[in-house]
């Protein structure tokens, strides 16, 4: 397949994509679902093919646990499906409604990305997200997947496919790259493909940045912290801590670093040390906490690592300042969390981190477009132009702005025959 050649012919799709009704999107995402489900014997049995010869390669725990696709997963996908059936559509949505002068009507109306390529890692469950978050948003996908689910993510992509060309979408919306050269060639299209996002390794995402004059979105590494003020309660920090190290230590929103004030850490550390070592967690610190718990000792500029594994880090800090500033430093702008039951506290915290989630008193595995109520989402931004954190519906489209004359000409307005006199319309004029 040559991927230039099919990427333009997605181009060429792309406007009738858009033009595309709600009530069309929506019946063909209702089709994909009962498609998936009617075909789950398929898609487990190559799922089973993939695991096994991943197990083989010596794959870790942590990608094993991700390349899965269980009936749990399919049950997680059909219900992110249903869930953006539901939702409104992004499309159409008036932003702006402005009389430049009588007769001159602008409004600003949101609009599909286009043509979107969505790089990501071994995990079969992201394509039927990022292709349904495509669908109801109306731009096109080109996917391509990890070869360790290629068997997976071929059926997957087939049945849904299948599904909504049937219901009218054009053959066009969605394309699947296979080949691992496919990447080079995909990067190569920036006349034809309006946006990138890339899910994987920070030296993959880098590489995609360096290689390509396409816009790209995404994040690169997910080193969130948990910082444990003076002023925590136990009873509610110790369970969060667990679940945001061991609910799914493979996610990009796992906690790897634990930071403790000073105040506190004579208490929390042995109580914290008791309940993650329970769960397997193994703890990592600086020769501070190894003085109170016993852990391995590490090296300041190892608060860089991403684990995704039962490791955590855990460092003393002074207060809330020097917790501050070790995420601004070691962080990766993904998802960091204070535990106070000082609420000033906690929204300093909030202010000065820069992350695209900041939370109090609750796990960072929270940070997700499925539990944000955006349905799903096709990845994680840490960036801060047009989409931050989990990346839904709203981060997948544009606007364009529509001006209506009656023969307006600029060169009245600026000799000074005319002038403007700006006034705000009401929204619900421009339908």
């Amino acid at each position: 397949m040559d991927i230039r050649t099919e990427v333009k012919k997605m181009k060429a799709d792309s406007p009738v994509m858009a033009a595309l009704s709600p009530e069309t999107r929506n019946k063909a995402l209702e089709a994909a679902a009962k498609a998936l489900l009617e075909n789950k014997e398929e898609i487990f049995r190559a799922n089973r093919e993939d695991m096994e010869n991943a197990e083989k390669s010596g794959l870790g725990q942590a990608v094993m646990k991700r390349l899965k696709f269980d009936e749990h997963k399919l049950e997680d996908v059909i219900k992110g499906i249903q869930d953006l059936i539901r939702l409104p559509d992004p499309l159409s949505q008036v932003q702006l409604a402005r009389e430049l002068d009588q007769g001159l009507e602008l409004y600003r109306v949101t609009c599909p990305i286009g043509v979107i390529g969505i790089i990501f890692e071994a995990r079969p469950d992201a394509l039927v997200q990022i292709s349904s978050l495509c669908i109801k948003s109306g731009n096109c996908a080109v996917l391509k997947g990890g070869k360790e689910t290629a068997r997976t993510n071929k059926v997957l992509f087939t049945v849904i496919h299948e599904a909504v060309t049937g219901c009218g979408l054009p053959q066009g919306c969605m394309l699947q790259a296979e080949l691992h050269n496919e990447i080079d060639e995909l990067l190569a299209c920036d006349d034809c493909v309006d946006l990138l996002i890339p899910r994987g390794s920070n030296q993959f995402v880098q590489y995609i940045m360096n290689h390509t004059k396409i816009p790209v979105m995404g994040h690169a590494d997910g080193v969130c912290h948990i910082y444990v003020d003076e002023t925590y309660d136990m009873e509610k920090a110790i369970p969060i801590i667990v679940d945001a190290k061991t609910q799914y230590t493979a996610a990009c929103n796992a906690v790897e670093t634990l930071l403790v004030n000073r105040k506190a850490a004579g208490e929390f550390l042995p109580a914290v040390e008791k309940a993650l070592t329970e769960a397997g967690v193994k703890l990592r610190g600086t020769r501070e906490v190894g003085e109170i718990v016993s852990c391995e000792v590490m090296e300041e500029e190892e608060f860089h690592r991403e684990y995704l594994d039962l490791i955590l880090s855990v460092k003393i800090v002074e207060d809330l300042e020097e917790a501050v500033a070790h995420i601004n430093t070691y962080g990766s702008h993904h998802t960091d969390c204070i535990i106070t039951e000082n609420r000033e506290h906690a929204l300093e915290f909030m202010q000065l981190v820069d992350s695209a989630g900041v939370y109090q008193n609750c796990s960072t595995r929270f940070a997700d477009g499925f539990r944000y109520g955006f349905g799903a989402e096709v990845g994680i931004s840490t960036g801060k132009i047009h989409a931050r954190g989990p990346v839904g519906l709203e981060g997948l489209v544009t606007y364009k702005y529509k001006l209506f004359g009656q023969g307006q000409i600029v060169g009245e307005y600026a000799s000074g025959k005319k002038s403007f006199h700006f006034r705000d319309l009401d929204k619900k004029e421009y339908l």
